[in-house]
């Protein structure tokens, strides 16, 4: 089983697509610092719960993971500690990061760490045969219809996806 260091952002496209349940069925392990777990997924109200339940496993940083995440806070002015935290996590322990944040994407690029986001794991889903078709091109339309407000995501890509599926 591969493991993944989570971000917040893409749980959040999931959660309002209400399709929080889809990213576990691909063979990764979702891991995440567990004070992020517990200070960042606040909302909705559910999300943590539902999120531990489905399989996200909460770590603890190593000494070297913790002093890597102050580095990447003080190098990188837009990701905030947190997002540092889940870079530093895929960096040590050699493993991707999940997350659409754009400034920490960049510096996941800077620092040599693959990045996985929400229109990835939906590429991966359904190449793999783990969703069907339909579900597919809705989850697209919904990230669409969505995009702009909660959603922050290639408008592009998203219709790209749809128009090939």
């Amino acid at each position: 089983m591969e493991y993944i260091s989570s971000d917040t952002n893409v749980w959040l496209d999931f959660a309002i697509i209400k399709r929080l349940e889809i990213p576990f069925k691909l063979p990764y392990t979702y891991i995440m610092n567990e004070d992020a777990i517990e200070n960042e997924l606040l909302s909705p109200k559910e999300l943590r719960e539902n999120l531990v339940e489905l399989g996200l496993q909460a770590v603890e940083l190593s000494e070297e993971e913790f002093y890597l995440a102050g580095e990447y806070n003080a190098k990188y002015q837009k990701p905030s500690l947190y997002d540092c935290v889940a870079l530093a996590v895929a960096k040590v322990r050699g493993i991707t990061l999940m997350t659409g944040d754009g400034p920490l994407r960049r510096a996941a690029e800077q620092e040599g760490v693959a990045v996985i986001g929400t229109i990835g794991v939906l590429d991966q889903l359904y190449e793999g045969k783990h969703i069907e078709k339909e579900e597919y091109v809705y989850c697209m339309k919904e990230l669409l219809s969505n995009n702009g407000q909660k959603v922050r995501l290639p408008e592009k890509e998203l219709q790209k996806r749809i128009d090939n599926a």
